[in-house]
């Protein structure tokens, strides 16, 4: 259910922000030992049944964790949102084309990349990202674009012909200690941009049990947001079941 309210002299919509939880991990894990433990497909229908309400892969081209066989394999078996995310290389667009997720991420990473670490430059990279959006938008797939919390960027995605962009949110969860008012501000900004130009809001990268509560509380227009690494960090002492339910919980 919407509801709307004042912000900055706009009026918004104020609606439930997703869990969409990036199953990576389980796969380098799998990947370390060889065989099928953990089984990367088990782990996606179980984080469904323990809440989330997606289910996020990053696929690399050395196949380091998430293989995109996987991909092709989670697809038909989940009820909730897919999202593959990646750097749309020739062999990641024929994936997701192929694989058809409910939403792709564009991700400038490079290919030895041990995480993502920047959002795009959308002033540079327009016309490159103009026709790769039309590409899987044409196919059905809502696109987003990962990008950093700033207003140029924010205002030359919209002309890509995205659906959303994603904020990077490694700068906000670096100082999120040190002084969370300053940390979150620009982040603020930024979600109120993306309304003004009509985009879709996403977020992810290193959002936690510590940082996520305020993080919701604070961006306004907040769709989903993508967490992995530290999901499964804290799994590891919480057991999964609980650990989503906490991260739901800071999302209410």
């Amino acid at each position: 259910m919407l509801k709307y309210v004042i912000f900055a002299n706009y009026y918004i919509y104020c609606t439930m922000t997703t869990l969409s939880v990036n199953i990576n991990k389980f796969a380098t894990l799998r990947n370390a030992r060889g065989g099928n433990l953990p089984d990367v497909l088990k782990a996606a229908l179980d984080c469904e049944k323990f809440g989330a309400q997606g289910i996020t892969v990053h696929p690399r081209p050395d196949e380091r964790h998430i293989r995109y066989q996987d991909a092709r394999d989670i697809k038909p078996i989940i009820a909730t949102e897919f999202n593959i995310e990646g750097n749309p290389i020739d062999s990641f667009i024929k994936l997701v084309l192929e694989v058809k997720p409910a939403q792709v991420t564009l991700v400038p990473d490079a290919a030895d990349a041990i995480t993502s670490n920047a959002g795009w430059d959308t002033i540079t990279h327009k016309e490159y990202l103009k026709g790769i959006v039309k590409i899987f938008k044409d196919a059905g797939i809502r696109v987003s674009i990962f990008i950093d919390p700033v207003e140029e960027m924010i205002r030359n995605a919209v002309d890509t012909g995205c659906d959303r962009v994603e904020l990077y949110t490694e700068a906000y969860a670096a100082n999120y200690h040190k002084d969370r008012e300053a940390a979150i501000a620009p982040y603020v900004k930024a979600a109120k941009v993306a309304m003004e130009c009509g985009l879709g809001l996403n977020a992810g990268h290193d959002l936690n049990l510590d940082n996520l509560k305020y993080f919701k509380e604070n961006i306004p227009g907040l769709l989903e947001v993508s967490i992995g690494h530290a999901l499964i960090c804290d799994a590891l002492y919480l057991g999964l079941e609980n650990t989503i339910k906490a991260y739901r919980e800071q999302l209410l």
